[in-house]
């Protein structure tokens, strides 16, 4: 059982950077949600628990896009139903389309992830089930060469954040705790 601020901001911490590095993690693919009130479930692709920043990827053509631009808020929650701990995030959110981060990120991707680049921009309309990709590259591992086109509209979204809220559900008794970068505080469950 945490019993100390300092060890739930660290359990905090390390779930974020957990869900991050390993696929299999409950904290891998929060809910977050953006300033209209719209929530999706993202692949957490880094977190850096020194900046307290995420990076998930992004299609430029999502609606979400505009909605940053004009309202940087992000709130994200993850939660690891086995070991009963939610974290709910607020933060600001930035879209960054170029810059080594965004070279980075796209390099380290492989060619199945960047083929989503390649399809009808999110939401678009459509009269049957689709997955958006041309039909050349359903269920294959594209070329390089075809993936020219993809790069332009892949983005990551980075949320640098500014409140934690750190929740542990136990029966001996519940533990919260909020942070912010500079304080600490317990709180009722």
């Amino acid at each position: 059982m945490i019993q100390t601020l300092e060890a739930a901001r660290a359990d905090a911490l390390e779930r974020l950077a957990e869900g991050a590095a390993n696929r299999r993690s409950a904290m891998h693919v929060p809910a977050v949600g953006t300033a209209d009130g719209d929530m999706r479930i993202m692949v957490l692709r880094a977190f850096d628990p020194a900046e307290w920043s995420m990076r998930f990827h992004t299609d430029v053509r999502s609606p979400k896009v505009a909605v940053i631009a004009a309202d940087p808020a992000i709130h994200v929650l993850a939660y690891d139903a086995e070991a009963k701990v939610q974290i709910r995030m607020r933060g600001r959110g930035e879209i960054v389309r170029n810059g080594p981060v965004a070279e980075s990120a796209w390099n380290a991707a492989d060619n199945y992830a960047r083929r989503c680049y390649l399809a009808d921009a999110p939401g678009s309309p459509s009269d049957v089930p689709t997955s958006g990709l041309p039909e050349w590259a359903e269920g294959m591992k594209p070329s390089d060469d075809a993936l020219a086109g993809a790069r332009q509209n892949f983005a990551i979204l980075r949320v640098v954040l500014e409140r934690i809220d750190w929740f542990m559900l136990a029966h001996e008794g519940h533990r919260r705790a909020v942070f912010t970068r500079e304080i600490a505080n317990w709180i009722a469950p």
